[in-house]
């Protein structure tokens, strides 16, 4: 039961993640720049050494997790890309139908938000099962695994906010999502109760998350983060993103 007390902060601190991506205003490009730091910090130095350690196995001399890594890079890009090649057509049938009526530059993706932020969830559901699984391994561990969760969880809120939104979905349902994400750790950390899940498993999950969130952050966050202020306190923002990670990750361990 203690784990799930521990998870508890975790839920507190993802809605405070939340709470601050909403009260960005005129400040949203340095919200994005930050938000992508922080993804890729979460995914160099916390998801893909996780899942290389939980799933080392080879095939064909590549580690699973990291064809699983390429795979959820891929898989989102592939989605993308058909919602892309969706919406031109589109395009081209209300040009000649409605004197050349055009699409917004997100209208039709909420999808992918919704898919991104779901997958935010589950892997908050999984920061909530390993709390449990290393209070299991002893008190210290569960110490340390707990603090590491409990900061990133900031990120987890901020970014499942900042997501659903930037991909067209009204605040009511980014507010239900950040809700999910706040309760998804206190529901992992539940379920070590009952059972585990096998440690490749895990792994090879962690691995295909890692590719998702890094085309997020590269090929969708960035260039918007960019493309209406390109400008330096952008990138230091990126960079401090990255640094806080790196700082949080380096503390717990």
């Amino acid at each position: 039961m203690t784990a799930v007390a521990v998870a508890a902060g975790a839920f507190l601190m993802t809605l405070i993640g939340g709470f601050v991506a909403q009260r960005t205003g005129d400040r949203r490009h340095l919200v994005l720049g930050f938000a992508a730091g922080l993804m890729l910090g979460v995914v160099a130095f916390d998801l893909l050494p996780e899942a290389l350690h939980q799933a080392p196995d080879e095939v064909h001399g590549v580690p699973q997790a990291l064809l699983m890594f390429a795979a959820g890079f891929l898989a989102i890009h592939v989605v993308e890309r058909a919602v892309a090649i969706h919406r031109g057509h589109e395009g081209e049938y209300a040009e000649h139908s409605h004197g050349g009526h055009q699409h917004g530059p997100r209208e039709g993706q909420q999808g992918i938000g919704l898919t991104a932020a779901l997958a935010l969830v589950g892997h908050s559901v999984m920061d909530g099962f390993a709390i449990g699984a290393a209070f299991q391994a002893g008190t210290t561990v569960g110490t340390v695994v707990a603090i590491a969760v409990v900061a990133h969880d900031f990120a987890d809120g901020f970014n499942t906010y900042t997501i659903t939104r930037l991909y067209g979905n009204n605040r009511r349902r980014a507010l239900t999502l950040l809700a999910a994400d706040a309760l998804a750790p206190v529901s992992g950390a539940a379920i070590t109760l009952a059972f585990t899940i096998p440690e490749r498993l895990l792994g090879l999950y962690l691995g295909f998350f890692s590719g998702f969130l890094l085309y997020l952050a590269t090929s969708d966050i960035l260039p918007e983060a960019h493309s209406p202020h390109p400008s330096r306190s952008t990138l230091l923002c990126t960079l401090a993103g990255v640094g806080f990670m790196w700082l949080v990750i380096g503390l717990a361990n």
